[in-house]
């Protein structure tokens, strides 16, 4: 038998009502084999880097799977899409320069080798793997070269696995640059009955139909030679064959992973045994398999095991029910219906209650602070039937939440008019506009008629270097605390003697001069929630400022390695001293 006949063979054992066996993953098994410095990752290239560092040991790897019982070998060149940009990094560590081409070349080189090495010419054929979509033109350039390369070291076949997404790409347009060869094409999806999966099986996307199905049908129209499904956990098989027979005719096969992969590398599933497998592979059979195999995790042991288990078995039409891969609920445990994730008070919090804000242009969007303020609000249930003030509006999401709490009336308070303005529209939007009103002005010439029950703050805080802005007249907030302490001085002038303030403040600012201010006045604070808050750029672009505030008081923020900096939020509630009155 020559090459040619080989993939005869293949088409013999199919007509024949025999299972083709399939070899098990390449990767995974240069990991257990601790080929040179190999380690398994997608920054390796899933094993390729292997084909020019360790070429004898992915031979080696073949021979195992022939001597097995597999009769189809799988090429090392997973991610050979990416192969042009990434192996001319190799070409600055090596003497002579490494063409991907080439390496393609002795891909199917290697396993042609083994062949002979073991005495299986004729009866087991070399697929040559793709993996993934063809997602751009650069991917299918990369196919018009392989074509190139296939005219003078052609495969038996090649296989387009791990198939995943079904939107307009390149593939099909891929599949037809080697049928037009005469090369037939096998292709394999990472997708179950229920939909597209990811490696470990979770589903992505919502129910699809019978989308796939028509798909396989498209596939067989333009003359693929096979259909199969892959890289998923085999909690994820049953049930997928029999439905892909509704829509196509094509040789269904199946070859899953064992294990999951971890940024280590792969983990093996030391708990499943390779008899296991094969007895998990008699049920695909018994469901129309007509090729299986292993993908990642699967090895030599388990392919033999399973090329003996199927000796001799007829292909079956069976058609089990899906599986369900998620724990079974406990007896007399239902799901929860409606409301998830209540809180004490019986309040859903999925979705998130948040008032309906929208944002004019010009108006600041709500703040981290501001969040951090809602967020004790809504909890505590802050302002029910009280007169209550929001200093520094934008868009009023506290305001509201004040009113929907159950104020009794409340003021929007901004420098900014067209923020009153959206707050005012929005409370609308919340149905509490009957019990909100508005003051655009400054807070520095501010000079209130009424005083207020609640009071709520998020003030800007921004230390600021006074370098080239000395001469000016306009005051320079060098410890980023002008609103702050202007506030709390005026304090008395805004609130009710029995009444409780709100003020979210940076730890950048630093606490001694916060109290001290509050007891020269009489007031007195308390931390009821905090907040970490890593810097935003308008924050990193004043560290030289903060740093020198934090070197000259007790102010501070947290560094993680040499860029990540992060600040403490901290909401205080501010009492008279010795009334603890609770709002």
């Amino acid at each position: 038998m020559t090459q040619n006949n080989a993939y005869q063979y293949l088409s013999n054992k199919i007509a024949n009502d025999h299972c083709i066996i399939l070899d098990g993953a390449i990767a995974t098994e240069l990991q257990r084999a601790g080929a040179g410095n190999f380690e398994l990752s997608d920054d390796t290239h899933w094993g390729f880097d292997a084909l020019h560092a360790a070429p004898e040991t992915v031979q080696n790897i073949h021979q195992l799977y022939l001597n097995a019982g597999a009769e189809v070998i799988t090429t090392n060149t997973y991610s050979i899409l990416d192969a042009p940009s990434y192996t001319a990094d190799y070409d600055i560590h090596v003497a002579q320069p490494i063409h991907w081409m080439d390496l393609a070349r002795l891909s199917i080189e290697l396993p042609r080798k083994a062949i002979i090495n073991t005495s299986r010419q004729g009866r087991a054929a070399v697929a040559f793997s793709i993996g993934g979509e063809i997602e751009t033109q650069e991917h299918l350039a990369t196919i018009g070269l392989l074509a190139k390369v296939f005219k003078h070291t052609p495969p038996d076949l090649v296989l387009f696995e791990t198939l995943s997404l079904i939107d307009d790409n390149y593939t099909q347009d891929a599949i037809r640059v080697f049928l037009e060869l005469g090369i037939p094409v096998w292709v394999s999806f990472r997708r179950c009955r229920k939909g597209v999966c990811g490696i470990h099986g979770q589903l992505w996307g919502g129910p699809e139909g019978d989308r796939f199905g028509r798909l396989a049908q498209t596939f067989e129209r333009i003359g693929v030679s096979a259909l199969m499904i892959n890289c998923l956990p085999i909690g994820r098989v049953s049930g997928t064959l029999p439905w892909l027979r509704d829509f196509t005719d094509l040789p269904l096969g199946v070859y899953p992973n064992l294990g999951r992969f971890v940024e280590s590398g792969w983990r093996f599933d030391e708990g499943m045994d390779s008899e296991w497998f094969a007895e998990t592979a008699l049920n695909w059979r018994e469901e129309g398999a007509q090729l299986i195999g292993g993908c990642c995790g699967v090895g030599p042991d388990e392919i033999s095991a399973v090329a003996a288990a199927l000796e001799g078995t007829p292909c079956g039409t069976k058609r089990n029910p899906v599986e369900d891969t998620e724990k079974p609920l406990p007896a007399g445990i239902q799901l929860p219906k409606g409301k998830y994730w209540q809180d004490n008070s019986g309040r859903s919090l999925y979705p998130l209650p948040l008032p309906k804000i929208s944002v004019d242009s010009g108006v600041f969007v709500p703040t981290q602070g501001s969040y951090l303020i809602w967020k004790y609000l809504f909890n505590s249930n802050i302002g029910d039937g009280k007169r209550c003030l929001d200093i520094g509006c934008g868009v009023g999401i506290l305001a509201i939440q004040l009113a929907l709490n159950g104020a009794r009336d409340v003021t929007a308070f901004d420098i900014q008019k067209e923020a009153v303005d959206n707050t005012l529209t929005n409370a609308f939007r919340n149905g509490v506009a009957d019990r909100m009103n508005g003051i655009a002005a400054d807070l520095y010439s501010y000079q209130p008629t009424e005083k207020f029950d609640v009071i709520v703050a998020s003030l800007y805080q921004m230390p600021t270097n006074p370098r080239g802005q000395t001469r000016g007249h306009r005051d320079i907030d060098y410890w980023g605390r002008n609103l702050l302490d202007h506030f709390v001085k005026n304090l008395s002038s805004y609130l009710n003697a029995d009444g409780t303030a709100y003020l979210m403040q940076v730890s950048m600012l630093g606490a001694k001069r916060t109290e001290d201010l509050l007891a020269r006045h009489g007031y007195e604070a308390k931390v009821v929630d905090f907040n970490l808050y890593q810097f935003n750029p308008v924050f990193n672009d004043n560290l030289g400022q903060i740093a020198a505030v934090e070197k000259l008081s007790d102010a501070y923020h947290f560094t993680f390695g040499q860029n990540e900096h992060t600040m403490v939020m901290y909401l205080l509630q501010i009492t008279r001293i010795n009334n603890n009155t609770q709002d």
